[in-house]
């Protein structure tokens, strides 16, 4: 029998926002000096109001969403630049955690599924442009889904399309109330913050140490 393996996007397969801010590699650090945008304002007046409420979850494109809100916060050019802009920056991949990743592809025991709070770009980007298609069997993320983790129903979607379980699904991500919410859905659910919270978990060890049979 096989057993799905889930990871969160930011602060664990990308090296970007995580739960905990000395972990974090902000994406927007220059972004007063490359685009003229304050981002402690884009973060208060963009990511956490219209983008979560409305893009992350499917309900507003992000391009409308930031054509909208760009010029109030002093940025007259393109959507599309700004978007690509956001992209480039916010791409560091976790490469130590990818080849470790990789090996447990290799593995005839597991499959490997991503679970995020995404919107339709970002996540396309995500599987194509950065090869995450490459590791995985899916990607389920807010806009597909209608809703954020933690809320119950985004792991009730991703359950009803990976079918029956023998095992509950291992998951790993770094924001302590996705965690609770995903253990409270009857995953199991490891809070990420370093390589070694992976690694050393004993299923994983088990298959990342031991030859591939």
């Amino acid at each position: 029998m096989t057993r799905a393996v889930f990871f969160d996007v930011d602060g664990v397969l990308i090296n970007g926002i995580h739960a905990r801010p000395e972990l974090s590699r902000r994406w927007d650090q220059n972004l007063l000096v490359d685009m003229g945008i304050d981002p402690e304002r884009f973060t208060k007046e963009f990511i956490f109001d219209i983008f979560v409420k409305k893009v992350s979850v499917g309900e507003m494109s992000v391009m409308e969403a930031l054509e909208r809100r760009l010029p109030s916060l002093g940025y007259h050019g393109s959507p599309v630049v700004f978007h690509h802009y956001w992209l480039l920056n916010d791409s560091e991949l976790n490469r130590p955690l990818l080849d470790a990743i990789r090996i447990l592809k290799g593995r005839d025991d597991i499959r490997l599924y991503i679970a995020t709070n995404q919107e339709h770009l970002r996540a396309s980007w995500l599987w194509s442009h950065l090869g995450l298609h490459d590791l995985f069997d899916d990607m389920f993320y807010s806009a597909r889904i209608g809703a954020r983790k933690p809320d119950k129903a985004f792991f009730d979607f991703a359950i009803r399309k990976i079918g029956p379980q023998a095992e509950p699904p291992l998951f790993f991500d770094d924001t302590p109330k996705v965690v609770e919410g995903a253990r409270a859905a009857g995953w199991e659910a490891m809070q990420f913050d370093t390589m070694d919270d992976f690694s050393s978990h004993p299923w994983i060890a088990e298959r990342l140490f031991s030859p591939t049979q």
